[in-house]
């Protein structure tokens, strides 16, 4: 008899190290999987809720685009990520990825931004507008499409095509 109680209380602790290797193994896994899909969640959110809209893209024969961007969405946007986007601007069929320009004066294949901040907190506020200036030698003169797209650093896009409109 003392043969079966020791042979199953050996049975009984292998049981439970297995029992105690297998939760120590899995629990680490399931907690990071818990994680990257709350992260991914969140950054799903915040996509959804981030929207802008073209407002108007105008280009007169001096080379220089200007665009108006209005934050439709319900997530503020931080100025980082204005200084972080592509802008794109170009006659439909030769376009370029342009630079940020770190002054108020544009050279070729450069852009700057002017954030109407109505409350003054380095956000693009739902609500709130931002106007791209672009100098590009790319836009076509003739009256031909042109091409503007701004991305953000998260991937969400928007793009106009315009026209190049002669002064009066």
């Amino acid at each position: 008899m003392s043969s079966d109680t020791f042979t199953t209380a050996l049975f009984l602790i292998t049981a439970v190290i297995a029992a105690g290797v297998l939760i120590s193994a899995i629990f680490p896994v399931v907690y990071q999987m818990a994680g990257t899909f709350s992260s991914a969640g969140h950054a799903s959110d915040q996509r959804l809720r981030t929207d802008f809209k073209i407002v108007l893209a105008v280009a007169n024969n001096s080379q220089y685009a200007r665009v108006w961007m209005k934050n439709t969405g319900s997530e503020q946007i931080p100025v980082s990520d204005i200084k972080r986007s592509d802008v794109i601007c170009g006659n439909a069929g030769d376009f370029n990825r342009m630079s940020l320009s770190t002054s108020d004066k544009l050279t070729d294949g450069q852009w700057l931004y002017i954030l109407s901040d109505l409350n003054v907190n380095n956000y693009w506020d739902p609500g709130e507008t931002v106007e791209i200036d672009a100098l590009t030698q790319k836009l076509d003169i003739s009256g031909s499409p042109n091409y503007f797209q701004f991305t953000l650093p998260d991937g969400i896009w928007r793009s106009d095509q315009f026209t190049v409109s002669a002064p009066p």
